[in-house]
């Protein structure tokens, strides 16, 4: 069986840019039902040195952010000179008990700028998925090698 990506899963922005800042941001709350897994990816801008970066993925029963649970462990990262500018930091939440999830990115110590986060629903039970409407165009393109 042969996998494309925009028919297995669901690509949501859930997190504007923000300015350098030290506050946290809270993502809207996105539905995992019909999907096995939601992946958080904050996409970083320009993070100050000494500043500490944590990613933390939390459920709930309702669609709120009211007394959740949070999941395991948070991912943390604190930045050196240069070396969080424009990266990634990825929480992968695989098979939550409660049906909504959520993700918050404490950005503590000194300043970064958050250029957006997305969550990505993916092992769909039912396939093909809708795409959302947040994306505004997309293509799948099929190249086989030669036979």
């Amino acid at each position: 069986m042969h996998m494309n990506f925009l028919y297995d899963a669901q690509i949501i922005p859930v997190e504007a840019a923000a300015i350098a800042a030290t506050t946290t941001l809270t993502t809207d709350v996105v539905d995992t039902q019909g999907f096995d897994s939601v992946a958080f990816v904050a996409f970083l801008g320009d993070v100050t040195a000494t500043s500490v970066l944590t990613l933390t993925g939390f459920t709930n029963d309702t669609n709120d952010t009211d007394t959740p649970t949070q999941l395991g462990s948070p991912v943390t990262f604190t930045a050196g000179a240069s070396d969080a500018d424009g990266k990634l930091m990825v929480l992968d939440l695989h098979k939550p008990r409660q049906r909504y999830a959520y993700a918050t990115l404490a950005r503590a110590t000194a300043n970064a700028v958050v250029n957006g986060i997305l969550a990505i629903l993916y092992n769909a039970h039912d396939k093909p998925v809708n795409i959302p409407a947040d994306v505004i165009a997309s293509g799948f393109i099929n190249d086989p090698a030669p036979a």
